[in-house]
């Protein structure tokens, strides 16, 4: 299947490779037959628009949870801060007005639902199965650990699981996402697809 993005990926804000984003795109349009997408963790959307693009193929939606105050290593001070994203009025992180004004300029609003919440407060309430969820959320042990336990368990079976930024190796990043990614393969739930560079892809048994 050829990839179809409505906008020049290469000028969205973002730290997914283009392999990995043509993989999720695959991966949510087949997905999104079974039950709507989720994912955590959408900065200003980059993956958004790879999976809200596939999923306006079979008019699903994908539901994009974060709170758009960045994670431990977008804050000030820190490796990936960007003073653009900074809203120097409340002096917090702020990247839910370019979210939005990526969504507007790709022409995807209708199949994309910003959850503008912390994982954990999205998930209390959350009831609705899940063809697809997408975990590149905060790289915390704690995050992780929330993002996997708040959202693993509304995936339907035969959907998928997919986590980003999987290093194996401690010299290569953060071994949260990989701590939780073997959590999921340990507790037999959960079955390898496939790996592409950092991305996990599991489904659910």
């Amino acid at each position: 299947m050829s990839i179809h993005l409505p906008i020049d990926i290469r000028a969205i804000k973002g730290f997914l490779a283009a392999h990995e984003g043509e993989a999720l795109y695959h991966l949510a349009a087949e997905a999104s037959s079974l039950g709507p997408c989720l994912e955590v963790g959408s900065y200003c959307g980059k993956s958004t628009i790879y999976l809200a693009s596939a999923c306006k193929l079979t008019d699903s939606v994908v539901f994009a949870v974060d709170h758009h105050r960045g994670s431990e290593e977008h804050q000030p001070g820190e490796e990936y801060h960007d003073p653009a994203l900074f809203d120097q009025q409340v002096k917090l992180m702020d990247s839910f007005r370019t979210f939005r004004t990526n969504m507007r300029a790709a022409e995807l609003e209708d199949w994309v639902v910003p959850v503008v919440a912390s994982s954990a407060v999205a998930a209390r309430h959350w009831n609705t199965p899940l063809g697809l969820v997408f975990i590149d959320g905060g790289h915390s042990l704690e995050a992780a650990m929330t993002d996997y336990r708040s959202w693993s368990r509304h995936i339907v079976p035969g959907g998928y699981l997919a986590i980003h930024d999987i290093f194996p190796d401690p010299a290569d990043g953060g071994q949260a996402p990989y701590d939780i990614y073997k959590l999921a393969l340990a507790s037999a739930q959960f079955e390898l697809v496939e790996t592409v560079d950092t991305l996990g892809i599991l489904r659910r048994i």
